[in-house]
């Protein structure tokens, strides 16, 4: 029986990893290095690394990384002021689900920047807690994050379900013990996905799963 649900929030509840692909590969221009979406989704998508690490690997001095880290988001909260980020099919899919299961979502994004985000959303009232970056030592593909979603809903794994995008984010759940649903995105699908997961072609989906996985 399924209690609970844990979403992800980027690529998932709101479209918003082009954002932060664009004010990535910006930053990274003003060094000389050429970003490709490719490289994004190995780098962040996947691995879940860093402005330092790209730089890291480039061979560039890392010393210089927290001014530019910072740069980069006042970049990327820029471009969110002035985005309509939320995905299809989100509000009426989480009206459906609401009351019925314990909701929460578990997110890489700063405090800062979610709230950014959802300044326009209206879809914050559907969930009963949010856990960011700010709240985790460790961020996905570690299981903290969605450890603490566990705690916070409290159930355990096997009543819960994760809603994710992304293949660090499929890591992140399947280490805590969580069967993921899986919507892909532009920048991740299915060719980067390893793990238990169903995969679904919308958020639309996920009641129907739900009920399925349930009956079983």
């Amino acid at each position: 029986m399924i209690k609970a649900i844990l979403w992800d929030n980027d690529g998932v509840l709101v479209d918003t990893e082009t954002y932060f692909f664009r004010a990535t590969r910006e930053i990274l221009a003003t060094l000389g290095v050429s970003l490709t979406q490719e490289r994004f989704i190995d780098f962040s998508l996947v691995k879940g690394y860093g402005l330092c690490d790209y730089m890291a690997a480039e061979g560039l001095d890392v010393s210089g990384c927290e001014p530019l880290r910072l740069e980069r988001n006042r970049l990327y909260a820029s471009y969110l002021r002035n985005a309509d980020t939320l995905m299809d099919g989100v509000p009426e899919t989480l009206s459906l689900l609401h009351k019925r299961y314990t909701m929460g979502i578990v997110t890489s994004s700063q405090r800062e920047h979610f709230d950014i985000i959802h300044e326009k959303t209206d879809i914050l009232k559907y969930f009963d807690f949010v856990i960011t970056s700010d709240e985790c030592r460790n961020t996905k593909p570690h299981p903290e994050p969605y450890l603490k979603g566990l705690a916070m809903a409290g159930t355990d794994s096997s009543q819960c379900l994760v809603v994710e995008d992304s293949a660090r984010g499929l890591t992140a759940a399947n280490r805590a013990g969580i069967t993921c649903l899986m919507i892909p995105h532009a920048l991740s699908g299915p060719e980067n996905y390893s793990g238990d997961y169903h995969l679904l072609t919308s958020v639309r989906d996920v009641p129907r799963i739900i009920e399925t996985l349930t009956v079983t």
